[in-house]
């Protein structure tokens, strides 16, 4: 296992505000990357190998039989190939109940090349009959990471289908119950399932969902995704927020490499503390890579050319043995009032380029809601809001994908009544969860193997 990356914070914002101004908005920048010197003094806890675990959970509903399965047992059995051999692994099976595939008892088998061939010939044999009960499949993720002595743990679910035979409520309990327990990505194979439901499972369980349209193309993306799962190095990370009196944080949202609102997942840090409030926002598991988040706290009204520490953002990991949590880097967040709007005016530009995405997002969502209705009105108008904003920001992607879901008839953007299903799902799934960096930021460079991806 690679040793655990250095990480750095940058903050990227406008820290003044008009006299009456009292929201301070800010980018937040992290980075972990390996193979640089120390970017600050070592601690007493030196980088350290963390161990890992994966869980590989397949949909063998009915609705799976023919292809899908075949292709699904081809992309189960190129993940398990690309497991390292100092991981522990399992694979399970998912329709009305959740069961073991490999090994064949609840518990985690060494990723030995002798495992492995039989793990293989254990996915052969699977068969497609039942429904879909994806909380009971978490579940069982869940028991085979328990109790464990793995750091990384890290889960895949892939499903065809809608989870028709449990309630939302019990797929509420199990995501609670499951949450900070592993990480899971999720994707959606072909064009009759629900983006909404991977989505709220992604997101729970910090991962990140996509859509594979053509089930020819499993094995390419289990191969890349388990890639990227073998290149974390360090789990449990978590953005440690202080704001001083009177400051009340409005939200953070992770912004890229995708879309995740952490607001709600606030942890105090010490619930019966008095004065400055401090709380913890989980980002699961980290490699090589960079993620960008959104932060916006309330200050109180200031007076021209007064300066205030808005917030602090920390890294933060759990400390080794029962030790105290460890900060790996942290930023502050300045505001200062002034009576020149030309320094006033204005967002920095990384904020407007994350807040015009998420307009965009907003109004796709909002535009296929409304198609699903059949209200061809509101469709037509948030679709076309979201078309332009697309286009005034360079955001091909989204453009495209537009393009196939909604024509263009003397200036007029109205939804087709002849669109493919994979291509609406491919604009649900692309358009919530693919960001892209401001234009006059590159992407980032690969250290070594590509893990830009991240998750949470």
């Amino acid at each position: 296992m690679s040793d655990r990356p250095d990480f750095a914070v940058e903050i990227h914002q406008n820290p003044y505000l008009p006299a009456d101004g009292t929201q301070v908005h800010a980018i937040v920048r992290v980075a972990a990357r390996t193979g640089r010197p120390p970017l600050r003094a070592p601690s007493s806890s030196a980088p350290r190998p963390s161990s890992a675990a994966e869980v590989i959970i397949v949909d063998t509903s009915a609705s799976m039989a023919g292809e899908r399965l075949v292709e699904a047992q081809q992309a189960a059995k190129a993940a398990v190939d690309a497991l390292r051999e100092d991981v522990d692994f399992a694979i399970v099976a998912g329709a009305r109940d959740a069961r073991m595939v490999y090994p064949r008892n609840v518990l985690l088998a060494p990723a030995t090349d002798r495992c492995k061939d039989d793990a293989k010939i254990a996915v052969s044999a699977l068969t497609a009959a039942g429904g879909t009960r994806i909380g009971r499949w978490l579940r069982l993720a869940a028991e085979l990471f328990d109790g464990s002595r793995h750091g990384i743990r890290h889960a895949v679910l892939l499903t065809d289908g809608r989870n028709e035979h449990e309630t939302p409520a019990e797929l509420d309990a199990a995501l609670t119950g499951c949450a900070g327990r592993f990480v899971c990505d999720c994707r959606g194979v072909g064009d009759d399932w629900d983006p909404a439901e991977l989505r709220e499972v992604a997101t729970r369980l910090l991962g990140r969902f996509a859509v594979v349209a053509d089930p020819r193309h499993l094995t390419a993306d289990f191969t890349e995704m388990i890639g990227r799962a073998m290149g974390k190095a360090v789990a449990d990370v978590a953005l440690r927020v202080w704001t001083p009196d009177k400051v009340s944080l409005r939200f953070l949202k992770q912004v890229y490499p995708a879309r995740r609102d952490l607001t709600g997942k606030r942890v105090e840090v010490d619930p019966h503390a008095e004065g400055p409030a401090t709380g913890d926002y989980p980002t699961g598991i980290w490699g090589t890579e960079k993620r960008d988040y959104h932060l916006c706290v309330t200050v109180p009204v200031g007076q021209p050319y007064q300066r205030m520490q808005a917030a602090r953002v920390s890294v933060v990991v759990p400390g080794p043995g029962g030790e105290p949590d460890e900060c790996l880097a942290e930023a502050m967040i300045l505001a200062e009032w002034t009576d020149d709007k030309a320094q006033s005016t204005g967002r920095h530009p990384s904020v407007e380029h994350y807040s015009r995405q998420e307009e965009i997002a907003d109004s796709v969502s909002e535009g296929l809601a409304a198609y699903k209705k059949g209200d061809d009105e509101t469709a037509g108008s948030k679709l076309r809001q979201a078309h332009e904003l697309a286009e005034r920001t360079g955001d091909a992607g989204t453009s495209q994908r537009l393009d196939k879901v909604v024509a263009r008839e003397t200036g007029e953007v109205r939804p087709r009544h002849d669109v493919n299903a994979a291509d609406l799902i491919a604009l649900d799934t692309e358009s919530s969860e693919s960001t892209s960096r401001p234009p006059d930021e590159p992407e980032p460079e690969a250290e070594g193997k590509p893990d830009d991806e991240g998750e949470g």
